[in-house]
């Protein structure tokens, strides 16, 4: 800046009627001299003039692309010198932060390729500063280290010592009189540290969070009005901090009034587009409880799903309050601009770079022309997710007129499909060898095939199916299967072949129905013992087969589901035809809940149970009958290692039998897509009762959605195993629903 205000200021004595003759742009990299010349406001052939050229190199600074800029004129030429910044390469930072790689740009506000510039680097160290803060620690040191490079960037390193934490050592309420202070530190941030337990996760641990502390008033003041304290005041909080000590003590004073019963409930509608009554139905704060105003929300929300809905996609809903400070009552009406119907104007779908786009759209219930309805773009997201083709899926609504929008639907795929080989060892298979290759949405199209062979000491199992589940584009599904096993069992070797072709029809958008006939070819060989005699000879059976069933799913994702019920129930009638004759039915649930939107923690909660039972009508084999362990049952028992056994101690299943678990699934590393599950198992199975034998299991699976494919690696113990069980601490499975 220097050097242009010399120059300007000799050009200014002595040129004053020079003629420009030429200009020349010098060093220009990221500016074309097309373009310098449009920005310049000069031409050859006119008079110089100081005042345009300072407007000029103004311009040229405010671009940011510069360090340095200088003029020269030399016998009628001008030449515009310039000096970039240089570009930063590489990006550093040693100590805190340094762990959190992937948000490093967002913390800095500056990345790799951006310019050099001193003011940036500056207002970094202060988000540094604030980032530490805002997580507690304070009296945080940034340093930053600039290093030029042979190319002529610049490379940054940010030596970050973070502060020290703040401990609230002492929390007093003033005033408070219908809570208990832990119903405060409840629904507060700022907390009081626990003197014994604090340094245990799920306690308090006292950390100050500067960030949080302005809302933690309002928090309190939420609290009561949960309660009917309408006219509840708490101050602003008062903190002192030591920071020779780094401890804080925190007061708050609370006045809080009386409490307030409702008197009516009321809505207004400012078109008359609905019936006051039916908006009335199902309202959770009804006249003559005490005020709650989260019930009050939630009111809210369900006048406004309704009103979406009917295609009002962007009612307006305002709640008046009368309050009537001498009976301690109020009165609320909720006053309702419906605003103008919204019609779909088009269905926008990106992100899919496999699968294609009529895939997608038939999962979609909007299509254009449609009336907006809120509960069908949930169910749409919903749906999309339980196909288990994408990781993600977000729906955007973009307002294109005052009666019309587009659904921009985008998603994000993830591998459908996987080639394994594998191998293992069993104490009893011995060396296992497996091969496998699936795929639920073969060439993009939806369809689900899959191809699995294994190998072992004493088995051998092959299996090919393909299933299309929706038929030419409609809501019928159909499904082939093949499949062929030879297995040494302990006291018979089987040998089963056999196929299926299932028919199904879904019938509204979570509920399902199919049936399948099946034929399977059974030959049992090298029975020990009298063991043939008491259940089955030795031979070739043959069994026909026909299975209806119904399945219901509304869960939110087809691997991690966190809202909604799955629950399928079968009955399998064999006995058209064939040798064996039995009636089986096998009911399965399993219901997902996230606490996410209550606790702010990814936590979701599980509740699975099977039962299943068959009925002999006049030849039930043993391999037909009901066996409990393993993955799919009972974890920590080797797979179907639970059953009623006969005199010489050999199992023959069980007639009736049922599982159940509870499972807490967490986080683990979110950026890698893995969770930890703890779980607990129980079940049981009997000949004429569920509960002749009863088995309990615990343990934690890693959950990981794998690049292969959804894996998981189950650590388990039995809790009430019995001499002469099977157990099992390892087991894992590959392309299951967690």
């Amino acid at each position: 800046m220097k050097k242009r205000y010399l120059l300007l200021a000799a050009l200014t004595l002595g040129l004053h009627a020079q003629t420009i003759q030429k200009i020349r742009f010098e060093g220009l990299m990221h500016l074309s001299p097309t373009i310098a010349k449009e920005m310049l406001g000069i031409h050859e052939g006119q008079e110089l003039d100081m005042q345009k050229i300072d407007d000029a190199l103004k311009k040229f600074y405010q671009q940011g692309y510069f360090k340095d800029i200088w003029v020269e004129e030399h016998n009628g030429e001008l030449v515009f010198h310039f000096v970039e910044k240089p570009l930063i390469s590489q990006i550093e930072v040693v100590g805190y932060l340094e762990n959190k790689q992937e948000e490093l740009s967002d913390i800095l506000g500056i990345k790799k390729g951006d310019l050099f510039d001193e003011a940036a680097i500056q207002k970094a160290k202060a988000r540094i500063i604030a980032y530490a803060t805002k997580e507690g620690y304070f009296d945080t040191v940034v340093e930053v280290d600039e290093e030029k490079l042979s190319n002529g960037s610049v490379k940054l390193t940010f030596l970050v010592n973070k502060g020290e934490k703040v401990i609230i050592d002492d929390l007093t309420l003033c005033g408070t009189k219908a809570f208990d202070k832990d119903d405060i530190e409840d629904v507060i941030a700022n907390r009081e540290r626990n003197p014994y337990l604090g340094w245990m996760w799920g306690f308090n641990d006292g950390k100050l969070k500067l960030d949080q502390l302005p809302y933690d008033a309002a928090r309190i003041k939420n609290l009561y009005m949960t309660k009917g304290y309408l006219d509840a005041e708490v101050t602003d909080p008062f903190l002192r901090v030591d920071f020779d000590i780094y401890k804080a003590k925190l007061l708050y004073h609370v006045k809080e009034g009386e409490q307030y019963k409702v008197a009516k409930v009321d809505v207004e509608l400012l078109k008359p587009v609905a019936q006051k009554q039916n908006l009335l139905e199902d309202m959770r704060l009804e006249p003559g409880e005490i005020f709650n105003i989260e019930k009050m929300r939630k009111d809210m929300e369900k006048l406004r799903i309704k009103f979406q809905d009917m295609g009002y996609a962007y009612v307006r809903i305002v709640p008046d309050f009368k309050k009537d400070p001498k009976t301690h009552t109020v009165s609320i009406r909720y006053i309702v601009n419906p605003g103008q119907k919204v019609y779909i104007h088009d269905v926008i779908i990106s992100g899919n770079q496999r699968t294609l786009d009529r895939v997608i759209r038939r999962e979609i219930y909007l299509a254009p022309g449609d009336v907006y309805s809120y509960t069908d773009l949930k169910e749409s997201k919903n749906a999309l997710r339980r196909t288990g083709f994408f990781s993600d899926v977000k729906i955007e609504e973009r307002r294109v007129s005052q009666d019309q929008i587009d659904l921009l639907v985008n998603v994000k795929e993830m591998p459908t499909g996987s080639i394994m080989v594998g191998g293992g060892y069993s104490s009893y298979e011995g060396f296992l060898i497996n091969a496998a290759i699936t795929d639920k949405n073969i060439f993009g199209s939806g369809i689900d095939g899959n191809f699995q062979v294994d190998l072992s000491g004493k088995s051998l199992r092959f299996n090919v199916g393909v299933t299309n589940p929706h038929l030419f584009d409609s809501d019928y599904s159909l499904g082939v299967n093949l499949y062929s096993t030879k297995f040494e069992y302990y006291d018979y070797t089987e040998e089963r072949k056999g196929g299926s072709v299932t028919l199904g029809k879904k019938l509204t958008r979570h509920f399902y129905v199919s049936g399948t006939y099946a034929y399977e070819r059974n030959e049992l060989t090298d029975v020990t013992g009298n063991y043939d005699n008491f259940y089955f000879p030795e031979g070739t059976y043959t069994k026909s087969s026909f299975i209806p069933a119904v399945r219901f799913d509304n869960t939110d994702d087809y691997y991690v589901p966190r809202h909604g019920l799955a629950a399928s129930a079968s009955l399998e009638y064999a006995g058209i035809g064939g040798d064996e004759k039995f009636v089986k039915t096998y009911l399965k649930g399993a219901y997902y809940y996230g606490f996410e939107d209550l606790i702010d923690y990814d936590l979701i909660l599980r509740i699975k149970a099977r039962v299943g039972y068959v009925y002999d009508k006049g030849y039930l084999p043993v391999f037909e009958k009901f066996y409990l362990g393993g993955m799919s049952t009972l974890r920590g028992y080797q797979t179907a290692s639970l059953s009623p056994k006969d005199s010489q101690d050999r199992l023959v299943g069980g007639k009736k039998m049922f599982s159940s678990s509870l499972e807490a699934s967490i986080p683990f590393i979110k950026n890698s897509n893995m969770r930890l599950t703890f779980f607990l198992d129980y079940g049981g199975i009997g000949e004429d009762k569920f509960t002749e034998i009863t088995r309990m299991g615990t343990g934690i699976a890693l959950e990981w959605i794998s690049p292969m494919g959804p894996l998981q690696l189950v650590f388990a113990r039995p809790i009430n195993d019995e001499k002469g069980d099977r157990t099992s601490s390892f087991e894992f499975s590959v392309g299951q629903r967690f």
